[in-house]
């Protein structure tokens, strides 16, 4: 079982008093996402609904790069936008442009291994659960990705994501090529020594500088970890956590941040995750397995939903119980193999919304003490800080990592109305501004809600990568959502 099903179930067996709220989370859990008509198409934050005609791209990688040639050139004959999609975990439209072609390049999702050079190459649309149980069965394991496996790969670099994985730079920095076929059809190879430029641009691109085919990432040895879980005040937090991510038998490590609302709770603690390398024959490594009691993890997560209480029953079983998965092992593959749907909102009246912000080490505390303040005043039903590690990245234009960061993934929750989504926009601005002030940065792949100002304030590269893509994409073909509001032109 994975940590968070640990400490979910931990919580869910431990607590008799408020049973109540686990069975009111299973009450109120009703999925009940409509399907999408004909002709419309949404992402995961499900507030982008618009009109646009998906082509599935063909699975036979022989047949697909004709028939994408072929439906760009129709896009050129009818003055169509392109955009691309994988599994659609965005949340600010990067994969959507109002009647226009949305390809979709889930099928394909072909995987071939070097195993002796260690080169994974993957169709951009193969996604990471079937990726890590892929490797698995040779001993390797990926990386650098997210936290979770839903995603696929070509949606992975398209928005240079990273994960646990401390120590390392973005995904890009594991990319060895890939292949992008650009608006005219054509394809071209791309890495550090073959179209480098485009290289710097595509990755962390949001599909804006063309199609995406395969990639190839150097993979790494699967291994096993010992758990360690500590619970320290967060004006430590920062140095601790450096203390641990710069120890040379440090397999991951990540934090989590106190959300119980309150003057004395909120944002003042954290728990201090860390996998220690725990040598063993990688042909002795169990395999990987569903984690267990899925529906009854969820809602012990869920409960947390408005409710104060559940938000301290959490976190108290994350205390208690942390202590003693001290020396559990468990594989690096059995880690990244997690789906989201533990936590995602099902419910057509809610959702669940990410935030990403990047601070330097020692603007962490200043940083968390701007959010102490902004989230409250705003309302901002905060479920979940992830804290992680990332080294700069040397290899994309639009970087979130100019230096080693200390990166802060925050999950909301809220309504589905246009008063919720008003109140959203203010609090992003607002936490923004504090990362911008903290000399950090936050993340692109959620939602719009930055000023133009702010954007280019985070990303000072922005103007250079806007004017690259208009360069090797004269006609604009690829659009979406993000450009038409940062960097787009009105046609």
């Amino acid at each position: 079982m994975c940590l968070t099903g640990f400490v979910l179930l931990a919580a869910a067996v431990s607590v008799g008093d408020p049973l109540y709220l686990w069975s009111a989370a299973w009450w109120y859990d009703r999925p009940s996402r409509k399907r999408l008509s004909e002709g419309m198409v949404d992402d995961a934050s499900r507030l982008n609904l618009a009109a646009a005609e998906t082509i599935r791209a063909e699975s036979d990688p022989l047949r697909v790069e004709r028939q994408l040639s072929e439906l760009l050139e129709r896009a050129r004959r009818d003055d169509l936008k392109v955009s691309i999609a994988g599994a659609r975990h965005s949340m600010g439209g990067h994969t959507i442009y109002p009647g226009g072609l949305s390809i979709d390049m889930s099928a394909v999702n072909g995987l071939r291994l070097d195993a002796g050079r260690r080169i994974l190459t993957a169709g951009a649309g193969a996604r990471w659960r079937d990726i890590v149980p892929f490797l698995n069965g040779h001993g390797l394991s990926v990386g650098v990705m997210q936290s979770n496996d839903d995603f696929t790969v070509g949606g992975s670099i398209s928005v240079n994501c990273h994960g646990w994985q401390h120590g390392k730079p973005p995904i890009a920095s594991t990319v060895e090529s890939f292949r992008l076929m650009q608006a005219d059809g054509a394809v071209v190879r791309c890495s550090r020594s073959e179209n480098r430029e485009l290289l710097a641009a595509a990755l962390g691109g949001y599909g804006l500088l063309g199609i995406i085919l395969d990639v190839e990432l150097r993979v790494v040895p699967n291994e096993r970890y010992r758990v360690e879980v500590g619970v320290v005040p967060v004006e430590k937090f920062a140095g601790e956590f450096l203390r641990c991510v710069r120890t040379e038998n440090t397999g991951m490590a990540l934090g989590r941040l106190c959300v119980v609302p309150g003057a004395a709770t909120f944002l003042h603690e954290a728990t201090l995750v860390t996998f220690r390398r725990d040598p063993w024959p990688v042909d002795r490594l169990p395999g990987l397995q569903v984690p267990a009691l899925g529906s009854l993890r969820r809602q012990v997560y869920r409960a947390q939903i408005e409710s104060p209480l559940g938000k301290q029953m959490r976190w108290q079983a994350e205390k208690s119980f942390g202590r003693k998965m001290a020396s559990s092992q468990v594989s690096r593959n059995q880690l990244l193999h997690e789906s989201t749907d533990v936590f995602r909102e099902q419910n057509q009246d809610r959702t669940d919304i990410l935030h990403e912000y990047f601070v330097p080490p020692a603007r962490f505390e200043e940083f968390v003490d701007r959010m102490r303040t902004i989230v409250p005043r705003h309302g901002g039903d905060l479920l979940n800080v992830t804290v992680r590690h990332v080294l700069p990245d040397d290899d994309t234009m639009l970087r979130y990592a100019d230096r080693e960061m200390l990166a802060l993934v925050l999950l909301f929750n809220q309504r589905r109305t246009s008063a919720a989504e008003h109140v959203m926009e203010s609090m992003t601005r607002e936490l923004i501004d504090a990362a911008l002030d903290c000399e950090g940065r936050y993340y692109l792949p959620y939602r719009l809600h930055a000023t133009a100002e702010q954007f280019r304030r985070a990303y000072p590269q922005a103007d250079k990568f806007f004017e690259l893509k208009r360069r090797y994409d004269p006609e604009e073909r690829f659009q979406n959502a993000f450009y038409l509001k940062y960097g787009g032109r009105t046609n």
